[in-house]
C-alpha cells in the first residue's frame, strides 16, 4: 500500500513538472508570437511607406522626364540657333575678309596712282627745266613754258613762228623748234598736240576762209616742220586749230590780240598709259 502511494506521488510529481514545462513553453510561444506579430505589423507599415515613396518617386521621375523632354527640345532649338549664328558669323567673316582685301587692293591702286603722278610731275619739272635752260634770253621773251594739271604747255608767239599773215614757218623759228624737238624726242612716253590760236580779226585770203582755217594750217605747219626737219615720230603728233575761240586775253587791245595769236605745243602723258591705269583699277572701286 505504501509502495503504491509512492508511485502515485511520483507520477503526480512528474505530471506536475511536465505541466509546468508545457506552460512555460506556451508562454514562450505566446511571447514569440506577440513579437513576430509586432514585427509583421512594422514590416507592413514599412512596406506601405516604401510603396508610397516608390509612387512618389515614380511621379517625380515622370515629371523629370517631361522636364527633360522640354529641355531637350530647348537645347535642340538653341543648337539650331547657334549653328545659324555660327553660319552667319562665318559668312560675315568672309564678307569682312573680302572687304579688307578690296580695301587693300584700292590702297595699292591709290599708292600706284600717287607714284605715277609723282613720277609724272617730276618728269614734267625736268622737262620744263631742260627746255627753259636751253632757250636763250631772247627766245624766252617769245616762248612761255608752264605746267598746268600735269600737262606741259609751250606757247609760241606767232610773229616768231610765221611770216606775217601766213602759216609758213619763219626761218628764225628753226633754232627754237629744234630745241623743242629735242625735248620731244628725249621724252618718248609723251604725246604732243600742236594747237593753233588766233585773235578775232577776220581773215579772208586765198585758201584761207577764216580764222579756223588759219589756226589749223599753222598747227599743221609746225607738225610737219617737226617731222620733216627734226625727225619727230609723226605718230606722236596731233595738229588742231581753235581759231579765235580760245583767247588768253581781251581782243580789245593790241597787246591782247598779240597774246591771243599764238601756237601751243602741249606735251601730255600718253592716253593709252592712262587707260591702262584705269583698267588696273580694283573691281570694287568702280
Amino acid at each position: 500500500m505504501k509502495k503504491n502511494l509512492i508511485v502515485v506521488a511520483l507520477a503526480a510529481g512528474c505530471m506536475l513538472m511536465s505541466s509546468c514545462a508545457l506552460k512555460k513553453d506556451l508562454d514562450n510561444c505566446r511571447m514569440e508570437n506577440s513579437t513576430l506579430s509586432g514585427k509583421y505589423q512594422d514590416a507592413r507599415e514599412q512596406l506601405a511607406s516604401a510603396n508610397a515613396r516608390i509612387q512618389s518617386l515614380e511621379e517625380q521621375l515622370a515629371t523629370a522626364r517631361k522636364g527633360n523632354d522640354k529641355l531637350q527640345g530647348a537645347l535642340k532649338d538653341m543648337q539650331s540657333s547657334l549653328n545659324q549664328s555660327l553660319s552667319n558669323a562665318n559668312s560675315n567673316n568672309v564678307n569682312i575678309s573680302k572687304l579688307v582685301d578690296q580695301i587693300n587692293e584700292s590702297n595699292q591702286y591709290i599708292r600706284h596712282l600717287v607714284d605715277v603722278k609723282t613720277k609724272s610731275d617730276s618728269l614734267n619739272l625736268v622737262l620744263t627745266n631742260n627746255l627753259t635752260r636751253s632757250l636763250s634770253r631772247e627766245e624766252l621773251k617769245e616762248v612761255d613754258v608752264q605746267v598746268l594739271k600735269g600737262v606741259v604747255y609751250i606757247s609760241l608767239a606767232d610773229n616768231m613762228l610765221y611770216k606775217s599773215g601766213s602759216y609758213e614757218i619763219n626761218d628764225r623759228a628753226a633754232e627754237t623748234l629744234s630745241k623743242i624737238a629735242k625735248i620731244i624726242t628725249d621724252y618718248k612716253d609723251y604725246d604732243v598736240l600742236i594747237e593753233g590760236n588766233t585773235d578775232d580779226v577776220p581773215i579772208l585770203r586765198e585758201n584761207i576762209r577764216n580764222n579756223w582755217d588759219l589756226s589749223c594750217l599753222r598747227a599743221s605747219s609746225v607738225v610737219q616742220y617737226l617731222q620733216n626737219k627734226f625727225g619727230v615720230d609723226p605718230k606722236r603728233l596731233t595738229a588742231g586749230g581753235r581759231g579765235e575761240y580760245n583767247p588768253v586775253a581781251s581782243n580789245s587791245t593790241a597787246v591782247g590780240k598779240q597774246r591771243n595769236r599764238r601756237t601751243q605745243i602741249i606735251i601730255t602723258p600718253k592716253l593709252d598709259q592712262f587707260m591702262d591705269l584705269i583698267d588696273k583699277a580694283p573691281e570694287g572701286s568702280n
